[in-house]
């Protein structure tokens, strides 16, 4: 299945989800280079949520460019695999060699709003990140190594204290949202 058949068979999970689901359909049908950073409104972004074997924690990075710890992520830079993207992501921001995902079916689908920055010298603009979510899991014995021109921190953080990690309030519901789903598939494991 295509990238975008994949976005148009993601279930959404809440209102939200829903909303932005419609927003990245409109999206695609919109603009040509949404994998791209050649749209300099919106283009797609492809991020893993990192959790340990027993869901008990999360791998974050304090990220240089929010100033608060994250998870992982990036461009897909042309990529038409976002799975492949998020785990390539997370293994470079991490170090983390031992990673897999939890399922291969989309984990959430966010707008992202990114504020004016600067990276590597340049000025980029305000715009939108069509964020394509995995859940992920990585072994927490593995070494971490921090990804210097990115984050200037890498570390396994308890999930109940994610919000005290965060300095970004969208960021901390997104989080949240994210915590209050794995709950749920773990019920529904028992």
């Amino acid at each position: 299945m295509n990238w975008i058949d994949n976005i148009k068979n993601y279930i959404p999970y809440n209102e939200q989800e829903a909303t932005d689901k419609e927003t990245m359909l409109y999206a695609i049908n919109t603009f040509n280079n949404l994998l791209t950073r050649e749209n300099p409104l919106a283009h797609f972004s492809s991020s893993g949520y990192i959790v340990n074997k027993d869901r008990t924690k999360v791998l974050m990075i304090y990220h240089n460019i929010y100033n608060s710890w994250s998870w992982t992520g990036g461009h897909t830079d042309g990529e038409e695999d976002f799975l492949h993207v998020a785990i390539k992501e997370a293994k470079e921001e991490t170090g983390i060699k031992h990673i897999r995902p939890i399922s291969e079916n989309i984990f959430s689908l966010d707008v992202l709003p990114v504020p004016p920055h600067v990276k590597r010298g340049k000025f980029i603009s305000s715009h939108l990140h069509l964020s394509v979510a995995y859940l992920l899991e990585a072994d927490e014995e593995d070494e971490l190594k921090i990804k210097e021109d990115e984050n200037s921190g890498v570390k396994w953080i308890p999930m109940d204290e994610v919000r005290v990690y965060s300095t970004e309030p969208d960021m901390i519901k997104l989080y949240e949202k994210f915590h209050e789903k794995i709950a749920n598939m773990m019920e529904l494991k028992k």
